[in-house]
């Protein structure tokens, strides 16, 4: 049995569909994330799984047992789901240790073991008017956290944070799933959120699950270019215009378009089972590079590890899946 599934949930707000006819399921330890554009009904969702909002229609079975929504119980939530919205607050005027302490449930113990997951050691004599956004976003997880939970909810837990907080926060949430055994499921537009760390994703458009699976197979093979755009830079070949690479023998896919990701595609010294273009455009990623190259009027994406060619140079180019 999953420790949380979801059964054909609906949700409507002043006529319009934020969720429509969602299932799902996930597993005890299973890492979840959910992508979708702004509005694809997200955060919907997350609060109806916390028990937080009432859907219209459908159930959502959390630990073998109906969770309860705030029209038939006086306060909204299940005490064993910890939901952490992006718009979350402190108290204002209080020591972080005193915040902490009026929520905690654990022996001291393990409330300084999970001090030291959430590396908040050094914040704990600080003032809620001292910290910054990372340090308060940590401290209100740990308030989460304390009450020992078996799911955690996490709603854009990235986006106001700089690259600095943003690592802390993922090492952190990396001991809580493998240290806490907590079974953790949250949201995020970068795709570098979720592909190193799901075990699965859900992708959202206007309140459905457009496609389901393992980052690998999100990320490869798209449902279609919504999909693709979600997680990065893609290159989409149309049925109209196979016929500028039919020297290559990696294009299989007659019948409909070719989505292919950047690094498929190789620049190379020869022609053979290759086809000619121009660069058009050189982009310096840190850790590669982006080279933009017209073939015929198709524009193509190709990373290259080292720049070893010129705007305006004509090259060859290869695809290798």
């Amino acid at each position: 049995m999953p420790l949380l599934q979801g059964q054909h949930i609906t949700k409507q707000l002043m006529g319009q569909v934020l969720i429509n006819n969602i299932s799902f399921r996930q597993e005890a330890n299973e890492k979840v994330a959910i992508a979708g554009a702004s509005g694809a009904g997200k955060t919907t969702l997350l609060k109806i799984i916390a028990g937080l909002l009432q859907p219209d229609s459908g159930t959502i079975i959390f630990n073998g047992k109906q969770v309860i929504g705030p029209h038939d119980k006086l306060l909204p939530g299940h005490p064993q789901i910890a939901y952490l919205s992006q718009h979350f607050e402190l108290r204002n005027n209080y020591r972080v240790e005193e915040l902490i302490w009026f929520e905690n449930k654990m022996l001291e113990s393990k409330a300084a073991a999970l001090f030291e997951i959430c590396k908040i050691n050094h914040l704990l004599q600080r003032r809620t008017d001292q910290l910054s956004g990372g340090e308060k976003q940590r401290i209100a997880l740990c308030m989460l956290l304390v009450k020992s939970p078996l799911l955690l909810i996490l709603d854009e837990p990235f986006s106001n944070l700089d690259p600095i907080h943003t690592n802390t926060l993922k090492k952190v949430l990396d001991e809580i799933t493998a240290r806490l055994q907590i079974t953790c499921l949250l949201t995020s537009h970068n795709p570098m959120d979720i592909l190193p760390w799901a075990d699965k994703i859900l992708v959202m458009k206007d309140g459905q699950i457009i496609q389901q699976g393992r980052p690998e197979d999100i990320y490869y093979r798209p449902l279609n270019e919504y999909v693709a755009a979600m997680f990065g830079s893609y290159n989409i070949i149309r049925q109209k215009d196979l016929a500028l690479f039919s020297n290559i023998q990696s294009i299989v896919h007659k019948g409909q378009d070719n989505i292919i990701r950047p690094e498929h595609f190789h620049i190379v010294r020869t022609k053979e089972n290759a086809v000619k273009g121009i660069v058009e455009k050189i982009i310096f990623l840190g850790n590669r590079y982006e080279v933009e190259v017209l073939v015929g009027a198709v524009k193509i994406i190709a990373k290259c590890n080292s720049m070893n060619v010129c705007k305006g140079d004509e090259v060859f180019v290869t695809i290798r899946l």
